[in-house]
Parts: structure tokens; C-alpha cells; sequence
């Protein structure tokens, strides 16, 4: 009995929801001032009513009095002359009550005989059987002018105001719910648009930005789902430029394995000619170094990997203890250069594997491009301003000016690197790595007249 109507609540549409909500609203707002007007009415009404009777009742009591025929009493004068309202005298002892003749007598009650008795002044009632006023006031002793005023005409007055306030509220009401209507409307297609974008997205995967117009708050929902639209079209734009990168450094040492597996194939076939020793012991070595080529690659290509979600382990971290270990590395790797190595202390808060990949490819890049028997010098030095830096410069060729750009993108070489090994992936990870951390990878020229790479980053002595 109860899922029913709960269903169609939340089958309803927004639009529809604000339209009745503001139809509530306004015949909530109208029934209360309505209901307001009409008590304020009615009791100035009634009250009005009750004046006059009080006026009356004074005037007739001390107005001229007319002896009956039997002189029981003294009639007022003014019982002559009533024609709108029942007057009468209520005589406490022999308890009667006089009134006009060819007349009705006006209705009674106990608290009237009570006035007549002396014991209040005053006392007026309505009579619900006669629709009348009734008011009995002490007249003398003994005695109590009673007089009955009809309700009509107040009551219709009443009606007539209460047909007039249901029909103003109802065309209040029908028109807060056309406004409702319209406000639903105009404020909900932004909304619309929004949805219809979502659903267009969903569709179709068009990454298309939705026309903002306005400052209020759907335009600054517009904006932001524009901004998020753009965050998921620059990352579709990343993913589209490393695969397509990756596919093209893979295809080279790829075909050329390939190529020479085929030939140490081809050779073991009894019809085939045989390679020397020599020749087989130098594809064997080109496989191996294709192999170890794929290996670095493939590494590369998993850290970058973790750009769009990046996992970064906020620990304590021992910058100098983290070069240490990439200098240890690095020594095992270069037999041929030595290292001028100044280390000073300093700690931040991050990732200690990634921060030790980034430095290592620092110094492995150094290590390539230094000439043998020169010297790589690596520095850690404090900055003062919050920060430090990881300085790595090499004693080699340096960065030509139209390089000095781009050096940080992804499979990007110079030409002198083409022909050394790498997967042009290293300084790529090192600027990752110091985004990752709240700092920044620069590259520039060494005293040295080499290439000088600086990682700055945030942290404490």
C-alpha cells in the first residue's frame, strides 16, 4: 500500500517537483493569510455587532419610558419603534418577560434572568436557534432590558468574504504553479544540458565542452563538468600519445630481435648455411642488449603508467640517505667516470623508491653522455627558502638550445642520444617524480661545459 505512491514520488520528475512545490508553498502561504483575514473580519464584525448592541441596550434604558396598561411595569419608549431588532424586559419577580405587542419575545437564557436578578451587569450570547445576538443589561431593579439582533447579514457578509478568498487563493495557486512551471523550466536547462552531455559522453565518447551561460550556480556546475571534460580529454590525449610512442620505440628493437632470431633459426637448418662462432656470439649479445633495451623500456613505460593515478607514499624520507643509494647503484653500473659527491642532510615527506628511481636516472644520464675518465658531480645542497636541491652535472657535450625544451618529454632524444642506448623515458620520470613531490626538474648548462639536470624539492633540514 506504501511502495506505490513512493514510486511515483521518485518516478517524478524534477520540473514536475518544483512546480508543486511552489504550488504547496503558495497554498500554504494563502490558506494561512486567508484564514487570517477572515478571523480579523469575523471578530471586527461580530465585535461591531456587539457595540451596537451595547449602544442600543444603553440608549433604550435610559431613553423615555411608556407605563403599560396594567402598570406592571414601565415599558422603554424605544419598544415602540424597534423594527429591526426583539426587545423585552425581564421581570425577576413574577419572572416574565414584556414585551411588544404583535411580537415575538427574544430568546433567554439563565445568565439573563441572572442580570435581571442584580447579580451581573451584563450578559451577551448568541442563539444559534434564532441566528441572533442576544445582549440583557440591568435596567431596574429587578429588571433587565433583553435585545435580539438577527446574524444575517453578518454571516452573509462572511460567506461572501470566504467565496471571495477561496477564489482569490485558488487563482493564486493556479498561478504559482504555471510561475512554478516556467521557474522549473528556465533554472533546469542547464540541468538538461548537462544530462544530455552525460548521456552523449556515455554514448558516443565526445568530450565536446557544453555552452555556459550566466554566473549563477548551474553555470559554475557547467564550468566544472567543461573542466572535468577537459581533465578526461587531456587524459585520453596522454594515453593516445603513450601508446602510440611506446608502439614505436617497441617496433624497433622488436623487429630487430625478430630479426635475428629468425637468422639463428634459419642457421640450425641442416640445408642452411653456418655462422661463425664469431657471428653468432655477436647476435647473441645484439639479442641480449635487445632484451635488456625491452626490459628498461617496459619499466619506464610502468612508471609513467602511474601518472594518472599516482600512489604516493607520504613517509619521512631521508633525501641524503635516498642519493646515497642511487650513488652506490650508479657507481656499480660506470666503472669508467668517478663522482664528485657533497651531500647535506634534508627529509620531506613522499616516496622514497620513486624519489631513488628519479635520482639514479639523473646519474645514469650523466654516466652516458660523460666522456671516460671525467667526473660526474652530484650535489645535495640546502636552498634556504624551504627547499633543496639535487644538482647532477656531466662533463659531456651538453644540451644544444633547441633541445634544452623538450628535454623532460617522453621518447624525446637529441640527436647525439640517438645513437646511445635508452628509452628516452629516464628524464621524463625524473620530472614526474618531482611533480609527484611538490617540486620542479630543470635542465640547463654546467660550468663543466656539460649538461647540468637540478631537482628542487620541498621538505626540512
Amino acid at each position: 500500500m506504501i511502495v506505490e505512491p513512493q514510486g511515483r514520488l521518485q518516478r517524478a520528475s524534477l520540473r514536475a517537483r518544483v512546480t508543486w512545490l511552489a504550488a504547496f508553498c503558495v497554498a500554504g502561504a494563502v490558506a494561512l493569510v486567508s484564514l487570517g483575514a477572515y478571523m480579523v473580519v469575523r471578530k471586527s464584525t461580530y465585535d461591531a455587532l456587539d457595540d451596537g448592541l451595547r449602544q442600543r441596550a444603553a440608549t433604550v434604558a435610559n431613553g423615555t419610558k411608556v407605563t403599560t396598561p396594567d402598570e406592571v411595569a414601565n415599558y422603554p419608549a424605544a419598544f415602540l419603534a424597534a423594527g429591526d431588532v426583539k426587545m423585552g424586559v425581564l421581570l425577576a419577580d413574577p419572572g416574565k418577560i414584556i414585551y411588544p405587542k404583535d411580537s415575538t419575545p427574544p430568546p433567554s437564557v439563565q445568565e439573563a434572568w441572572d442580570v435581571a436578578d442584580g447579580d451581573r451587569p451584563e450578559f451577551i450570547w448568541t442563539d444559534h436557534k434564532t441566528e441572533t445576538r442576544v445582549i440583557a443589561v440591568a435596567y431596574q431593579p429587578g429588571q433587565a432590558i433583553i435585545i435580539a439582533q438577527s446574524m444575517v447579514p453578518q454571516r452573509t457578509t462572511l460567506a461572501k468574504l470566504s467565496v471571495v478568498l477561496l477564489l482569490i487563493g485558488g487563482a493564486g495557486v493556479l498561478l504559482a504553479a504555471i510561475a512554478g512551471t516556467a521557474v522549473a523550466r528556465t533554472s533546469l536547462r542547464p540541468v538538461q544540458r548537462l544530462t544530455e552531455a552525460t548521456e552523449r559522453v556515455a554514448n558516443t565518447g565526445d568530450l565536446t565542452p557544453i555552452p555556459v551561460a550566466g554566473d549563477d550556480e548551474l553555470a559554475r556546475l557547467t564550468h566544472s563538468f567543461n573542466a572535468m571534460l577537459g581533465a578526461v580529454a587531456e587524459s585520453q590525449e596522454r594515453q593516445r600519445r603513450l601508446v602510440a610512442d611506446a608502439g614505436h620505440e617497441l617496433r624497433t628493437p622488436l623487429t630487430s630481435m625478430r630479426t635475428n632470431l629468425e637468422l639463428l633459426l634459419a642457421s640450425e637448418r641442416p640445408d642452411a648455411p653456418n655462422l661463425s662462432q664469431e657471428d653468432k656470439t655477436e647476435i647473441q649479445a645484439d639479442v641480449r642488449a635487445q632484451i635488456d633495451e625491452l626490459t628498461t623500456l617496459i619499466g619506464d613505460l610502468v612508471e609513467l603508467a602511474r601518472e594518472d593515478a599516482p600512489q604516493v607514499i607520504h613517509e619521512p624520507v631521508d633525501l641524503h640517505e635516498v642519493v646515497e643509494r642511487s650513488l652506490d647503484r650508479a657507481r656499480r653500473r660506470a666503472s669508467n667516470v668517478t663522482f664528485d659527491v657533497q651531500l647535506q642532510p634534508w627529509t620531506l615527506l613522499g616516496d622514497s623508491s620513486a624519489l631513488e628511481r628519479a635520482v639514479l636516472n639523473l646519474l645514469d644520464n650523466a654516466v652516458k653522455f660523460s666522456p671516460s675518465g671525467s667526473a660526474v658531480r652530484l650535489h645535495l645542497r640546502q636552498m634556504g627558502d624551504g627547499s633543496a636541491v639535487v644538482e647532477v652535472a656531466d662533463a659531456g657535450p651538453g644540451i644544444a638550445d633547441a633541445d634544452l625544451p623538450h628535454v623532460f618529454e617522453r621518447f624525446y632524444r637529441s640527436s647525439e642520444a640517438r645513437t646511445l642506448p635508452g628509452s628516452g623515458l629516464g628524464l621524463a620520470i625524473v620530472k614526474q617524480v618531482a611533480q609527484r613531490h611538490g617540486g620542479t626538474a630543470t635542465a640547463g648548462r654546467a660550468p663543466e661545459g656539460g649538461a647540468l639536470f637540478t631537482l628542487r624539492l620541498p621538505g626540512r633540514p
